[in-house]
C-alpha cells in the first residue's frame, strides 16, 4: 500500500487549514452529529446557530480545538497519551469529567451488532499501539489506517472512539506528508456497514482497502489541485 501523497508537513497542513470546515463536518456526521455544512461553518467561525442543541455545538467547538492541536504539534510523540489528550479534547463537556482520557470501564453496546468489545487494559493499548506503529515494512499511510481501525474497534473509551482514532491517524498522516483521511458523506452508509464487517471479524483488509481507494484527500503537485 503506497502513499498516495508525499508531502512536506507544510504543505499537508495547508491541505488541512484549506478544508478544515468540510472535515470537521464530515467527521460530526460520522459520529452522528446532525449538523450541516454551512451550520458547521458558523460554528468554526464563532457565530450564533439557532436549532441545534448545546452539545452539537460544543461537539463542533472540540472538534475544532482537537483539529488545531493537531496541525500545531509536529514533535509530539505518536502514543497512548496522545490519544487519551485527544480523547479529552474531542469530549470535554460531553462525557463525564472522570472519563475524559480515561479507559472505559464499564460495557459498551455497538450499534447493528451483538459484537460487544473487550476490556481495555491499558498496558495491553500500550503494547498493541507499539506493534502496529512499529512495521517498518508498511507505509506510513497503511500504518495509519490500520490503527485507526484498532482504536475504533478497541472501543478504549467510554464514547467518542471515531471522532478519537481519525485525529490521530490523521496527526500521523500529516506529520508525514501523507494526505488526510476523511469519509465523504455519500460513503458514510458503506463505510457503517464495512466497519460492522470488520467489529465481527476483526478482518481489516477489505475496510482498510476500501478507506485508501475512497478516503485519503491530499495535493496532487504535479497538476497543482486539490485531489482525493
Amino acid at each position: 500500500m503506497e502513499n498516495k501523497f508525499n508531502l512536506t508537513r507544510e504543505q499537508n497542513v495547508f491541505v488541512a487549514k484549506r478544508n478544515i470546515v468540510d472535515y470537521i463536518w464530515k467527521s460530526a456526521n460520522l459520529e452522528g452529529i446532525g449538523v450541516t455544512y454551512p451550520e458547521t461553518q458558523a460554528i468554526y467561525d464563532g457565530g450564533i446557530v439557532n436549532g441545534l442543541t448545546v452539545d452539537n455545538i460544543i461537539a463542533i467547538n472540540n472538534l475544532k480545538y482537537s483539529w488545531e492541536f493537531i496541525l500545531e504539534n509536529d514533535h509530539i510523540d505518536y502514543d497512548f497519551n496522545v490519544i487519551c489528550h485527544l480523547h479529552k479534547l474531542t469530549c470535554d463537556k460531553l462525557v463525564l469529567e472522570e472519563d475524559l482520557g480515561r479507559i472505559r470501564s464499564t460495557t459498551v453496546n455497538i450499534g447493528g451488532t451483538s459484537w460487544k468489545p473487550q476490556f481495555p487494559i491499558e498496558s495491553q493499548i500500550k503494547e498493541e499501539l507499539q506493534e502496529l506503529l512499529n512495521q517498518p515494512e508498511k507505509t506510513m499511510t497503511e500504518i495509519a489506517i490500520e490503527v485507526m481501525l484498532w482504536i475504533m474497534r478497541r472501543q478504549i473509551f467510554i464514547d467518542g472512539n471515531k471522532r478519537v482514532a481519525m485525529l490521530f491517524a490523521n496527526k500521523i498522516m500529516i506529520d508525514n506528508g501523507c494526505g488526510i483521511i476523511t469519509i465523504s458523506q455519500e460513503n458514510q452508509p458503506l463505510f457503517f456497514e464495512k466497519l460492522i464487517k470488520f467489529y465481527e471479524t476483526g478482518d481489516n483488509s477489505d475496510l482498510k482497502n476500501w478507506l485508501y481507494e475512497t478516503s485519503i484527500d491530499g495535493i496532487n503537485l504535479n497538476k497543482k489541485e486539490i485531489s482525493s
